[in-house]
């Protein structure tokens, strides 16, 4: 799989894409991950990627000129199983149930915005969907594209060393993940629950299945009640 994120600016993924999770994908050659300057597509000498809105107002707007041209190119290097994302605040909310969605693409395009927003031609005319990391405001679609990048990679084939684990992480059933421990049994008095030392593993999983719904109730009850879809649907 490639994912390829367009951005002003490029230099923010540098630190976050050479360790962790993203660089075990990319060492692993699972995934190939390209962070695109969107500056190499404009064509005046002050490389400008936004200019101010029409009918007023503050701040500025990306141009969708560079936008266009940059995705253009990705398209000509792989023309089919191309997905174009636009990170805004007005796309549908990102849960781990679009994650399992993206990473069946082939080819995965993350346009992050900035400034105001960027050219509404772009969200009508190029991209595939519009998505939102959350119902609050960033300064710009970087850091949710680095969300986005992590969250689906670890979904790809051989990049978690146990594909198992992945199944059982928060939200993949629809809930929150159950409650971990691991040494020393007993911690400034503090103990593990007596059943996880039990062997028993029948009555581990019991275990197991009833904190995750005592944790979700407590502290997410809107998964249980449906106010938020984030069942692992495809």
């Amino acid at each position: 799989m490639k994912i390829e994120i367009l951005t002003i600016f490029p230099q923010l993924f540098e630190s976050v894409f050479s360790a962790g999770m993203v660089w075990q994908g990319s060492h692993k050659q699972a995934v190939e991950i390209e962070v695109t300057d969107l500056r190499q597509f404009t064509n005046d000498r002050h490389r400008t990627v936004d200019d101010r809105p029409y009918g007023g107002g503050e701040g500025m707007v990306l141009k969708p000129e560079p936008i266009f041209k940059a995705v253009d190119k990705a398209k000509e290097k792989c023309p089919q199983g191309v997905h174009v994302v636009l990170l805004t605040p007005q796309g549908q909310l990102f849960n781990q149930g679009v994650a399992n969605r993206l990473v069946q693409y082939e080819h995965l395009i993350l346009i992050c915005g900035r400034y105001e927003g960027v050219d509404q031609r772009v969200a009508d005319h190029l991209v595939d969907e519009e998505i939102s990391i959350g119902d609050f405001v960033l300064t710009g679609g970087e850091i949710p594209a680095m969300l986005v990048t992590d969250a689906v990679t670890r979904l790809i084939p051989g990049v978690v060393g146990n594909p198992s684990s992945v199944l059982e992480d928060s939200f993949m059933n629809g809930i929150l993940d159950y409650p971990h421990y691991t040494r020393p049994s007993e911690f400034r008095g503090y103990k593990v629950p007596s059943v996880l030392l039990s062997g028993d593993h029948g009555k581990v999983q019991v275990w197991r299945e009833e904190q995750a719904d005592r944790v979700t109730l407590s502290n997410r009850p809107d998964l249980f009640s449906g106010k938020r879809d984030t069942r692992c649907e495809t």
